[in-house]
């Protein structure tokens, strides 16, 4: 079970709960490193926009293009097959998680696609999932419907 930790959807309270964001240019440099040392490229760096909470690189290794996402305000880590607005395709691969996880909690394709068990009691949103999210994060999930936990920790909510 994953937990969704207070802050992980770039939305807080008040600004006391403001997350801290992640180091862009430690994780691009990691992402340079990784893929060099596996004869790979590096197709685009993308920065990080308001309407998503999470960073992506863009790379080709063994033959395949691979989306490297990195939520913006914790270590957490996935890749995916396909980046679109309101959806992701999450994939598991053993050999990029292996170089990532020194720095990274590297999320399998199983947690990230974790069901959400979301109540609504009289206008009161609650997730049942393992959280410490905030009553602004649960107001995005009561408007954006997520299904999954990846939906959470990597969204387009603006």
């Amino acid at each position: 079970m994953m937990n969704l930790p207070n802050g992980v959807t770039g939305f807080y309270s008040s600004l006391d709960n403001k997350p801290n964001k992640i180091d862009e240019n430690h994780f691009k440099s990691i992402c340079f490193d990784l893929v060099r040392r596996n004869q790979g490229k590096v197709l685009k760096t993308y920065e990080q926009n308001v309407t998503s909470n999470f960073l992506k690189v863009k790379i080709d290794m063994f033959n395949r293009e691979i989306h490297v996402l990195l939520n913006a305000y914790y270590p957490f880590l996935a890749f995916a097959s396909t980046v679109e607005f309101q959806h992701i395709n999450f994939i598991n691969d053993p050999v990029l998680s292996k170089g990532f996880m020194p720095f990274y909690n590297v999320l399998s394709k199983e947690e990230l696609y974790e069901p959400l068990d979301i109540r609504n009691n009289k206008g009161k949103v609650s997730l049942e999932n393992e959280n410490d999210l905030n009553s602004s994060e649960l107001e995005q999930i009561d408007y954006w419907k997520p299904n999954t936990v990846g939906e959470i920790m990597f969204n387009f909510w603006d």
